[in-house]
């Protein structure tokens, strides 16, 4: 079992069947360049459930642009809430029409553009904005060998994907590109086997009385929700 970077660089070398030198072939340096790159590469392979977060900050009234918490993933955050109620996500364009077309209006809408996110600056709630969403792992401390990827206790399939882009990048400085070829794929079938895991367990999940699709009224050309209200006559 494969847990820790150390871990990870020891058995490359292994397969390798080298060891490091000052002026070696695969010096600590190049191992953990390599070990860096491996583990961004397979960490955003996919959308792991490993790097999903929640982020919070305060809500700053009639403040409509923020940033995305540091090394979130643009275009990542999947639900935001204010004050405990939850904003419906827009795309960037449709967002600039609604409040160029109700400029007062009150909804709870937010979008997101590059590594900034959107809250209608009218919105009729306050508070706390919390919004989960997918981030990049940082930089590992490369003096600390008993540091944990975010594979580690999770899928360790994933750390071996790890050693074997590490091999492939190896071989590719061998000029052995044939043999770092098959170390990349390797380490895809590896990485596509997890993802294949995981969606195989979501099927259990189900939605509780959402629509895929806001009903809309053809002859009032309006959302239905927006045209029949509860107690709208009281």
């Amino acid at each position: 079992m494969f847990r820790t970077t150390g871990d990870i660089k020891d058995e490359v070398l292994v397969r390798l069947n080298v060891s490091t030198t000052a002026a070696g072939f695969y010096t600590d340096t190049i191992l953990n360049d390599w070990l860096d790159q491996a583990h961004r590469i397979a960490a955003g392979f996919k959308k792991w459930s490993f790097v999903e977060g929640r982020s919070e900050t305060t809500f700053a009234s009639s403040t409509e642009r923020y940033t995305y918490p540091e090394n979130w993933k643009p275009d990542s955050i999947r639900i935001l809430q204010l004050g405990g109620k939850r904003l419906r996500k827009l795309n960037y364009e449709d967002y600039e029409n609604f409040k160029e077309d109700t400029p007062s209006s009150e909804a709870r809408v937010f979008s997101d553009f590059g590594l900034e996110y959107y809250i209608n600056p009218s919105v009729d709630s306050s508070g706390t904005i919390a919004v989960w969403g997918q981030y990049t792992p940082a930089a590992f401390d490369r003096t600390d060998i008993a540091v944990l990827t975010v594979f580690s206790d999770r899928d360790e399939d994933g750390n071996e994907a790890m050693i074997e882009l590490m091999l492939s990048y190896a071989k590719m400085r061998e000029k052995k590109f044939q043999e770092s070829e098959a170390h990349r794929k390797r380490a895809i079938e590896k990485l596509d086997n997890i993802w294949e895991r995981i969606k195989n367990e979501q099927f259990g999940y189900h939605t509780k009385d959402r629509e895929m699709y806001k009903r809309v009224d053809i002859v009032s050309g309006a959302l239905r929700e927006d045209i029949l209200k509860r107690d709208q006559w009281f």
